[in-house]
């Protein structure tokens, strides 16, 4: 590939990139609305439909266009695109960077166009593949189908929402990808409420709820792109190098990146076969275990990628394993809490996010079981999160794929063994244990290839850790009351009582960790 030095028309950079932790931060706060505000959106799902049939049928409706997003654009298109969109930066001129985007927005769109067609055509025949075990209940199957219609173009709208905001994040524009979630939330907050009651059949209007949101998505990003001179338009070009190259790097990278999802919905698929509710109680457990997860792993993972790419392709060896270090090191920092919380605090969470209307004391209990043993894998999925940008900064999709699948045969094997044991909770603990293996497997890899160095320290920081979440489980079990007292008192009780609980773990966690030595600067990277 020839270097050209860019034109005149390129658009606006910054005159100093951003440090990682201050990117992260930025996208962690977005984030963290849009997670507090996908809670907000669960509670009221709860209130309205509970974890019957109806609640089920959209669960499942809206799993597999969600499923399909993060499996192909922000799982595999993301991480192929971004590599290949930074290498133009570096290498080309602005108008050739724009012909990229013009000709991956064409190729994309008609392929995203053409799936979505056929997925509606044949929403029976995607219901019966993914939750096989609504077959034997055909009110709850018809329904299930009926509503992925209406969910399905959600996939062609937040696939082009994703690839937009990889184009906004890969020049460190990353607060509206990150900000952009909160109008799914909102939309749906908003169909449950308003729209629900209005409809013959009310789950009706969360399945609308999904299609509006995806295109004030898609519609309210354009103009940041506009603002960079990258709005693209679209031209089908296939023979296009770049497109090529992406559609190369994406294949592998299917199994590569999004091998917790496919876990995820194994489980779906093996929970339709067990009794009513089990959907619905790994849903909601799922989400909890979600909110972290989001939060600081994905935030990490989402600031990382372009930054790798940019050292990778300017050769910088010594930058790139430090990065890649300092995102472990930031996901053992927050993950170890949040992990030890989550299950420490399964009921008492679940309780007072979703023990409302029809949820009863049982789906607490149920969904706290699955919680705890999400917990279990929670710090593994936020490796996986930073470790497999590693391989995809590099252009590398091989390895995370023969990586990827051992993991997925793995998660299949130990859901055979636990559900019989463990019925709905034995399907999250084998996804857990799966994340597990794959996150080692990474790992090992990165040190192998040299793409992961450790930096000075590591020992100091560990026990630094150890000190301070050993302090953070005192004060959780010191300071929680029983499961009884969460369940016989009102929602405002439960909501000030857990506000309490997050604020003194917090404040006492990071406290010790101050005493422990550990500073803010220790974290400041570029």
């Amino acid at each position: 590939m020839s270097i050209k030095p860019p034109d005149r028309t390129s658009p606006a950079e910054p005159p100093k990139a951003p440090g990682l932790l201050r990117s992260s931060g930025v996208v962690g706060i977005m984030t963290m609305l849009s997670r507090v505000l996908g809670l907000v959106r669960d509670m009221v799902i709860a209130r309205y439909f509970g974890a019957g049939t109806a609640a089920d049928a959209f669960f499942v409706a809206f799993k597999i266009p969600n499923f399909l997003r993060r499996l192909f654009a922000e799982g595999a298109f993301n991480q192929a695109f971004v590599p290949v969109l930074s290498s133009y930066r570096h290498q080309q001129s602005i108008s050739e960077v724009r012909r990229l985007v013009n000709a991956v927005a064409g190729s994309l769109g008609l392929v995203l166009l053409g799936v979505t067609l056929i997925a509606m055509l044949g929403a029976p025949v995607l219901t019966a593949v993914f939750a096989p075990g609504f077959m034997d209940d055909a009110e709850k199957f018809s329904l299930a189908s009926d509503m992925l219609r209406i969910t399905f173009p959600y996939l062609l709208l937040v696939s082009l929402t994703a690839f937009a905001g990889s184009i906004l994040n890969s020049y460190d524009r990353f607060a509206i990808p990150a900000f952009t979630p909160v109008l799914l939330n909102l939309t749906m907050i908003a169909a449950a409420v308003f729209l629900s009651p209005l409809m013959k059949t009310p789950v009706m209007a969360l399945a609308w709820g999904v299609l509006i949101a995806g295109a004030l998505q898609l519609f309210f990003q354009l103009p940041f792109l506009m603002r960079l001179g990258l709005l693209p338009r679209p031209k089908v070009d296939y023979r296009h190098e770049g497109v090529k190259r992406i559609l190369t790097l994406m294949a592998p990278a299917l199994f590569g990146v999004s091998v917790s999802q496919i876990n995820l919905m194994l489980d779906t698929v093996l929970a339709s076969f067990l009794q009513t509710g089990s959907v619905s109680w790994l849903y909601y457990s799922d989400r909890l275990a979600e909110l972290p997860l989001g939060v600081f792993g994905i935030a990490i993972a989402t600031v990382i990628l372009p930054n790798l790419s940019r050292k990778h392709a300017g050769e910088s060896i010594d930058q790139f394993t430090a990065t890649l270090d300092w995102a472990v090191r930031g996901v053992l920092l927050i993950g170890m809490p949040a992990a030890l919380a989550l299950a420490l605090l399964a009921e008492p969470l679940i309780a007072t996010l979703f023990y409302y209307g029809e949820v009863t004391a049982r789906d607490v209990g149920m969904s706290a079981q699955s919680l705890r043993a999400y917990s279990v894998g929670l710090l593994a999925f936020m490796l996986i999160k930073v470790l497999a940008p590693g391989y995809f900064a590099r252009q590398n999709t091989r390895t995370p794929v023969k990586i990827g699948i051992i993991a997925m045969v793995a998660n299949m094997a130990m859901n055979l063994i636990l559900i019989f044991p463990l019925a709905h909770a034995g399907l999250a603990l084998a996804t857990s244990l799966s994340a597990w293996l794959n996150a080692g497997l990474l790992w090992r890899g990165l040190k192998k290839e040299g793409a992961w160095r450790s930096q000075p320290g590591w020992r100091k920081f560990f026990l630094q850790l150890l000190a301070a979440n050993g302090a953070l489980c005192v004060a959780i079990v010191y300071l929680q009351a029983p499961v009884a007292s969460w369940l016989a008192a009102g929602g405002v009780q439960r909501a000030t009582d857990m506000a309490i609980l997050v604020v003194v773990g917090a404040l006492v966690y990071f406290v010790a960790l101050a005493l422990a030595g550990v500073r803010v600067r220790h974290f400041r990277l570029k």
